[in-house]
């Protein structure tokens, strides 16, 4: 008789029951492929306890749980049947070693397809431009189907299953994942999970009045349930429309939008969305994707009397999600994109949750001290919020097809004597070019004329002045807008993590104006910074007698340098003190060490050596940026140089 303690527990006692049925069901695959059902089943056996726990957490209230729980498991098992040898090959390896991710080898590059190359076939023609400018991951911004007009980008999703006619097809996106895998890239997609567009199937025969899709939305029939909800709710975008919901008089509701009228929210208190959607995300796991950003995480549960952001619902879902990746496609990594305060930024990040997390804080620190030439907030920030758990990494990057908005954290600059509100306006007038002096070519994104508060619109190279210097054709100004790009892609490369390098970023290419004359994107800054690829400019990367050249020669050099020493995988950074203007850390890989050095001034600045003294540091380094010898005593950094002393 089993003693109490070795009684099987109710997860137990679940896939006890639910298992037989599973393998009846799917019985003649298993008796064609004994070894891989044998590999499903060891890992739905290993992680069923955590899908159970955590599902019973969400949903365990609902009566007919077992029934969704069996119909979950059926569509893992589906998924994986359906998964190629190929792919089932990579999860083989990613299991093997899983934390690839984190070598020094990653270097990422995010484009959208349609403005970098045509389509996918273009994407394919040009990987040899993506391998020789070291590219290992690629993150192809939104490119299913959705409504031609109003799409947000891509980020209003028509099909999770359809390409957009206008860039190829699901067959051609797998023949692009396979391609990319082979010249040792890894294809990145999003995963907009939190809502679809008013056009998808769903929201279609929910519009039709079926109950079933119907409650696949927040959908409601008068404003009670709404204006309760919007008492505690921030307005995301509301020079489009008021609070959290549109009203859509064809079928007589208020649907539930949190950012544009067109992005219907999906209702995941039902447990069939849920299912839904990792049948939708299972689908991208086996056209080849092998990491999933994950959009707008912070809004995807919905709950009475709170901000309906960063609820502990959501970590939940997100945490099941990954869970059930880890049976049908253990390739699979999840990035976070949660633009939220520094704080809740770390939360989402965990082995069992987002492996990977974008790092807006550096991002934005990064353009601050530029605009100040004070290393005070941005090192403080690091010395605080860089860590994060074993097993994860973060995606640093200098700008995306997003807006700059200015999310440090007043903790920290109130620390510091800076207010936090004044300080925002300060850069918000810099980036703009309205302050005097300033060198960057921005522009106002959702600016609010009576507050002044707004976001910042740019590509790097206007941001970094280089737009200001070519128009004044001063070629002082050139070199030290060049010296800048290269400082913040500098950083990123050696912080550890993994560096992202918005395509065209590599050019020097400059704010393009043109959207202004397209009533589609006229009302959005950020297209300014979206432009189409110059092929003609691509061609010049090879001559350093252009900027562009001597940009992507620069860029070359220290991905190449970061490549080299196995240093630069995520490990420990600790900050070192090293005057108002140098921004000065330690990262620390397994027994190596090397110390980044970044003046952030276009003035010289010289470094103490009894300051290094303290970290206990050598007396003799190899720069290995300029492969030169420093020895260590007082010596002079030049304007915006970058050093990595080993």
């Amino acid at each position: 008789m089993k003693t109490p303690q070795h009684l099987p527990d109710r997860a137990e006692r679940s896939l006890a029951r639910l298992l037989p049925r599973l393998e009846a069901q799917y019985s003649n695959y298993i008796n064609s492929h004994p070894s891989e059902w044998q590999s499903f089943r060891e890992r739905l056996q290993m992680n069923f306890k955590r899908i159970f726990d955590l599902l019973i957490q969400i949903y365990g209230g609902q009566y007919d749980f077992f029934y969704h729980l069996e119909n979950l498991l059926c569509s893992l098992a589906e998924a994986w049947i359906d998964r190629s040898e190929e792919l089932k090959k990579l999860d083989r390896l990613h299991e093997q070693d899983d934390r690839w991710f984190q070598s020094n080898k990653m270097v990422g590059g995010v484009c959208y397809v349609d403005l970098f190359a045509g389509n996918l076939e273009g994407v394919r023609q040009h990987i040899p431009y993506l391998k020789e400018l070291g590219l290992t991951y690629l993150h192809l911004m939104p490119l299913f189907r959705s409504p031609k007009a109003q799409n947000d980008g891509g980020y209003a999703i028509s099909s999770y299953r359809e390409v957009d006619p206008a860039l190829g097809t699901m067959q051609q996106l797998a023949e692009l994942a396979s391609d990319l895998r082979q010249n040792g890239i890894s294809l990145v997609l999003d995963f907009v999970f939190n809502h679809t567009s008013d056009e998808h199937e769903w929201a279609i025969r929910a519009k039709a009045g079926e109950p079933v899709f119907q409650n696949y939305y927040l959908m409601f029939p008068d404003r009670q349930m709404p204006d309760a909800y919007e008492r505690n709710l921030r307005e995301i975008f509301p020079g489009e429309h008021p609070g959290a919901f549109t009203y859509f008089p064809e079928i007589e509701s208020w649907v539930w939008t949190t950012f544009h009228s067109y992005q219907w929210d999906l209702n995941y208190q039902n447990p069939e969305v849920f299912i839904a959607m990792v049948q939708e995300m299972l689908c991208l796991a086996n056209v080849g994707v092998e990491i999933l950003r994950l959009d707008a995480v912070a809004f995807i549960w919905k709950k009475m009397g709170t901000s309906c952001e960063n609820l502990p619902e959501a970590h939940l879902l997100i945490q099941t999600f990954i869970a059930v990746a880890r049976i049908a496609a253990p390739a699979l990594l999840f990035k976070s994109e949660a633009i939220v305060a520094p704080d809740d930024v770390i939360r989402y990040i965990s082995p069992d949750e987002c492996q990977i997390s974008y790092n807006p804080l550096l991002m934005a620190l990064m353009w601050e001290t530029l605009a100040t030439r004070e290393v005070r907030l941005l090192s403080e920030s690091l010395r605080q919020r860089f860590s994060i758990p074993g097993g994860c990494a973060w995606v640093n990057y200098v700008r995306s097809h997003d807006d700059i908005g200015w999310t440090f954290s007043d903790d920290d600059s109130w620390k510091l004597g800076i207010n936090g509100y004044d300080h925002r306006r300060f850069l918000n007038s810099f980036y703009t070019g309205r302050f005097p002096g300033s060198f960057a070519r921005g522009l106002p994104f959702q600016e609010n004329p009576k507050t002044g508060d707004c976001r910042i619109s740019g590509t790097c190279a206007s941001l970094a002045g280089l737009e200001k210097a070519i128009n004044q054709e001063t070629s002082a100004e050139v070199d030290l807008a060049i010296a800048r790009i290269l400082l913040l892609y500098g950083i990123t490369l050696f912080i550890g993590g993994i560096p992202l390098i918005y395509l065209g970023d590599e050019l020097g290419t400059l704010n393009d104006y043109t959207f202004r004359d397209n009533p589609a994107k006229s009302h959005d800054s950020r297209w300014v910074h979206r432009p189409r690829t110059d092929w003609r400019r691509v061609d010049l990367r090879n001559d350093l007698q252009t900027i562009e050249g001597r940009i992507f020669s620069g860029l070359q050099h220290l991905i190449d340098v970061r490549k080299k020493d196995v240093v630069f995988s995520v490990g420990e950074v600790q900050m070192v003190d090293c005057g108002a203007q140098v921004l000065a850390f330690i990262h620390t890989y397994q027994a190596k060490r090397v110390l980044v050095l970044a003046n952030f001034s276009e003035k010289e600045q010289v470094v103490p050596a009894n300051l290094l003294r303290i970290y206990g540091l050598s007396y003799k380094f190899r720069d290995l940026v300029s492969k030169k010898t420093v020895h260590l005593k007082d010596f002079t950094l030049k304007p915006y140089q970058l050093m990595a002393l080993q």
